[in-house]
């Protein structure tokens, strides 16, 4: 019955006593419950929609600040906030958190990603593929004490404020077969940075055929003011095939994933003194990683395997 052995005990105590009409429940202290069904309802019908239809000048709920509202616009009786915070736990309701979201109006949104999807499950057969974008705007932080190595009971701790050294940006290029990566820090990310890499990568791979994936940046591409990447394929033989992703798809891009690596493992946190100490530590990462740490990505999307159809 979902009950313990103290109330049970309760229970017979009382029925010795008082026999069957002392199981019945005595008054209790404080206000009973007052939430009727529809109350409920029109809490969670608040919840999701939005402050300003209830007259709020505020982006997203909190607790406090709905149970007022639904007292005010006459909706609910009397209500507090920990009883808002109950139905909506019960509702799986938490309008007080946010996620980003971007939605592309690219037109061949579909087509775009399945034949990335396509080259991803299903790469030619002796012909690289390879994922290749910069991160740009790297901050070169020098932090004014070091970082403290945590201890028993104790995270590690650094210091919040820092010098600011300069930028870098990092071109790189991300085998999906074998993990490796191709480096280069510069300066900037301008289109001659862009293809002073492509060369780079063109004399590492010297296949007949080799497949990029791309974004939309303009540097990247054909543009009104010339057939920048058209020319320079030419120049290499036109062996390489483009895809680019479709805008707002930069999750197709599997460098980005490589990118999120070097960012926890070694950005995120890192001191640098001066810029070369920055191009210094990535350098060393991407040789620690194509010695110890290349590997294929296990490539999935919102948690299921690509698979070809």
């Amino acid at each position: 019955m979902g009950t313990n052995r103290a109330r049970v005990g309760e229970w017979l105590r009382r029925f010795q006593a008082e026999g069957v009409e002392g199981l019945g429940d005595e008054a209790r202290s404080g206000r009973p419950t007052e939430i009727t069904a529809l109350e409920r309802h029109q809490v969670i019908a608040a919840a999701c929609g939005k402050p300003s239809e209830l007259g709020l000048e505020r982006a997203v709920w909190s607790h406090e600040s709905l149970a007022e509202a639904l007292e005010e616009s006459g909706r609910v009786r009397s209500i507090s906030s920990s009883t808002v915070g109950r139905i909506l736990a019960e509702a799986e309701l938490k309008p007080h958190r946010v996620k980003t979201w971007c939605h592309s109006a690219d037109p061949e949104y579909q087509s775009k990603m399945r034949a990335i999807v396509d080259l991803y499950v299903s790469p030619p057969g002796g012909e690289p593929v390879l994922s290749i974008d910069e991160k740009s705007g790297i901050q070169v932080l020098s932090r004014l004490r070091p970082l403290v190595p945590a201890s028993p009971g104790r995270d590690a701790r650094y210091e919040f404020e820092y010098k600011r050294q300069g930028t870098r940006c990092l071109f790189a290029c991300f085998n999906i077969r074998t993990g490796n990566v191709l480096g280069r820090c510069t300066l900037r990310r301008t289109r001659e940075d862009f293809f002073s890499f492509m060369d780079l990568v063109a004399r590492h791979y010297r296949q007949r055929r080799v497949h990029v994936v791309l974004d939309n940046l303009n540097t990247h591409k054909d543009t009104s003011r010339g057939a920048f990447m058209t020319e320079w394929n030419q120049e290499h033989g036109d062996r390489f095939v483009f895809y680019y992703t479709p805008t707002h798809g930069s999750w197709l891009n599997q460098v980005e994933l490589w990118f999120s690596i070097l960012s926890r493992q070694v950005l995120r946190y890192g001191d640098f003194r001066t810029p070369d100490d920055l191009v210094g530590t990535i350098t060393a990462f991407v040789r620690r990683w194509n010695r110890d740490h290349a590997r294929p990505f296990r490539w999935t999307y919102e948690g299921r395997p690509l698979v070809s159809e």
